[in-house]
């Protein structure tokens, strides 16, 4: 539980690229080289109401309300970029901290009370580039459905809080829709290529340091990860994209060799206010919330997942439905959260979003989370009503 509750304060860290470039003060700009920052605060009331089944087979229920953060951590970010001729350099640093203090473990430590913000260091990392690309060296967000998750409607909400994850008492972020539709990205260190845009593609290839499968198991080559775009408009209200992301590694232990693999995909449209968007993956071997950094086993465990959601836009006021699902098949093996054998995640939710002025954005919000996990006797359904705001600069 400990690795979720630190996965889940960088859940949603990667997104903060697309705000970046509509919500940045620039401190020094002369000569071709540049300094800017940006940041994100948000907070929301949120009150959920859980039944619960045990792995004992107790029916339980449970009720909270907090005042939190939402699925994006507060967080503030530098760059820096120098154009030398035909190079240019760049680089970016960001830390990121939770606002939700939570007394959830009081009975087992005093050093759990009162504020723990947890700064957490996310993304590190210098890029060169030119006529002929990108080249990213240092910490980042991996590329294996790292566009799943930048596509999904709900990055300014807040998403499901499963309480198999912890997340309803925990002291750090809401899921969005990580575990019941996509598995998320974990920023790793790396070197990455991009190419160029040709005809609306671009392609991004990476060797990343590979996850321990256990402390003794042997890596003898990195991960690989890899991402293809594609980016089209029809006329100044229409516009596709689509995409397509992997991953690979291999692990031996005890001379037994593992591989670990998974492909993520989807489809966006835009047109008049509207926003269709479809997206899946399919993996083995991995976690069904953080891939390959929550493997759980060889490749006989098998994890499938989906996100369909549609939104509409007309002025300042953004409408989403939304609806996830994760199914996982741990063939008579125990996952991080105790899950045995084949589970079903799931979440459906209704969101209104409303930009007050440019940088104020209120979100109101319900979720509908379930998860059967019939092999061990575990049941969960909870209802999470949420309203919050979102700073950004």
């Amino acid at each position: 539980m400990t690795k979720l509750f630190k996965l889940s304060l960088i859940t949603a860290t990667l997104t903060m690229a697309a705000f970046n470039a509509n919500a940045t003060v620039e401190i020094y700009e002369k000569d071709g080289m540049s300094f800017s920052t940006d940041g994100l605060v948000n907070v929301f009331y949120s009150n959920s109401s859980i039944d619960e089944t045990t792995a004992a087979g107790i029916k339980s229920d449970h009720t909270q309300s907090r005042v939190r953060t939402g699925f994006l951590p507060s967080n503030i970010g530098f760059n820096f970029s120098n154009q030398l001729s035909d190079i240019k350099i760049g680089m970016r640093s960001s830390f990121w901290v939770s606002l939700s203090d939570t007394d959830n473990n009081r009975d087992e430590s005093p050093a759990d009370l009162g504020t723990g913000s947890l700064v957490d260091v996310r993304q590190f990392y210098a890029t060169v580039s030119g006529s002929w690309g990108e080249v990213l060296l240092g910490k980042d967000f991996g590329l294996y459905n790292r566009a799943n998750i930048l596509g999904d409607e709900l990055l300014l909400g807040f998403g499901q809080t499963s309480e198999f994850f912890g997340l309803v008492d925990g002291n750090n972020v809401s899921f969005g829709n990580i575990a019941t539709g996509y598995t998320y990205p974990m920023p790793k260190s790396q070197v990455t290529y991009r190419t160029p845009e040709i005809n609306g593609f671009k392609l991004a290839v990476g060797i990343m340091d590979p996850n321990k499968v256990s402390s003794d198991s042997s890596e003898e080559l990195p991960r690989f990860e890899a991402e293809l775009m594609y980016n089209t408009s029809f006329d100044d209200d229409t516009s596709l994209k689509a995409w397509v992301s992997g991953v690979s590694q291999s692990s031996e232990v005890n001379d037994v060799k593992q591989n670990q693999s998974g492909i993520g995909y989807g489809i966006n449209v835009m047109f008049s206010g509207v926003s269709l968007t479809a997206s899946g993956y399919s993996a083995k071997g991995l976690g069904h919330v953080a891939g390959l950094d929550q493997i759980v086993g060889p490749d006989s465990i098998e994890s499938d997942g989906y996100l369909v959601q549609a939104a509409y836009t007309i002025e300042d006021n953004r409408f989403v439905l939304t609806y996830g699902e994760s199914e996982t098949a741990n063939a008579g093996n125990v996952d991080v959260v105790g899950i045995t054998g084949d589970a079903v995640h799931s979440n459906t939710g209704v969101a209104y979003f409303r930009t007050v002025r440019p940088g104020v954005t209120l979100v109101l919000e319900y979720n509908n989370t379930e998860v059967d996990a019939t092999d061990s006797l575990r049941a969960e359904d909870n209802d999470t009503f949420s309203i919050g705001a979102v700073v950004t600069f």
